[in-house]
């Protein structure tokens, strides 16, 4: 058996054996972001598959001049400590290789908690996503019959009103136009909130903007617990709410 180095060197040399296009193009990977790896950055998550990719034999373009690097972009990444099973990327590369056969190649050199679910050559623009669906689940909760009640009136209450970082700097905006569609049921030991959020370049909704409104408006749900949470990002969707962008 090969050593991994020696492993490395057979992807390589394989890479540059392979057909040059006639020009560089895309392919589009889906992939999950779980577990620990909700606890990484975005930078982390940009060197993580740079160094994939190399191992993996992929054949990357790279750009032209003092410091190359690959043409890596992601769509609506996420904030640090959110778990994620619709993530994307695009990653352009110079030489035929099917997207199935770099989906493989990569899924062998990334982590558990982080694995490519589908790969295709793009037909629309990341600027095409518009909604995303999360589901939050808040743990620890003693009175599930109550936070339910309370939660649910409070987002179809309008004026919810909380500081939000834009270009400009901080600055006091009511979330609640933000929020296409929110439900609540009690589950276990807490209460399970599905929601569909903004998710364009122009209003995006941070998901924990969720629990930071519950935090101002219904303290009472926690108590004197702090707040114990977890976020999932399920899907992203098109402009209708609906469809899922691919």
């Amino acid at each position: 058996m090969l050593s991994q180095n020696a492993q490395g060197v057979k992807k390589c040399y394989e890479k540059h054996a392979l057909p040059m296009l006639e020009a560089p193009r895309f392919v589009r990977l889906k992939f999950s972001k779980v577990g620990k790896l909700q606890f990484i950055s975005h930078l982390d998550l940009h060197r993580t598959f740079n160094r994939a990719i190399i191992r993996a034999g992929i054949p990357a373009w790279y750009t032209k001049g003092f410091n190359p690097h690959t043409k890596l972009v992601f769509a609506t990444p996420l904030s640090i400590g959110a778990q994620s099973t619709c993530e994307y990327l695009d990653v352009r590369v110079e030489r035929e290789m099917s997207p199935t056969e770099i989906m493989n190649r990569l899924n062998a050199e990334l982590p558990g908690e982080m694995q490519i679910t589908d790969a295709f050559f793009p037909t629309t623009p990341f600027s095409d996503i518009v909604w995303s669906e999360y589901t939050l689940t808040v743990h620890s909760l003693e009175d599930l019959t109550a936070a339910q009640a309370s939660v649910s009136a409070l987002f179809a209450e309008n004026g919810i009103v909380l500081p939000k970082k834009t270009k400009s700097g901080e600055k006091d905006v009511d979330i609640r136009p933000m929020i296409r569609s929110l439900s609540v049921t009690a589950q276990g030991d807490g209460i399970i909130v599905n929601a569909v959020l903004s998710a364009n370049s122009r209003e995006y909704l941070n998901p924990e903007m969720l629990i930071k409104a519950i935090l101002k408006y219904r303290p009472d749900v926690f108590g004197d617990k702090a707040p114990l949470y977890s976020i999932v990002r399920n899907k992203v969707l098109l402009a209708d709410g609906v469809t899922e962008f691919r």
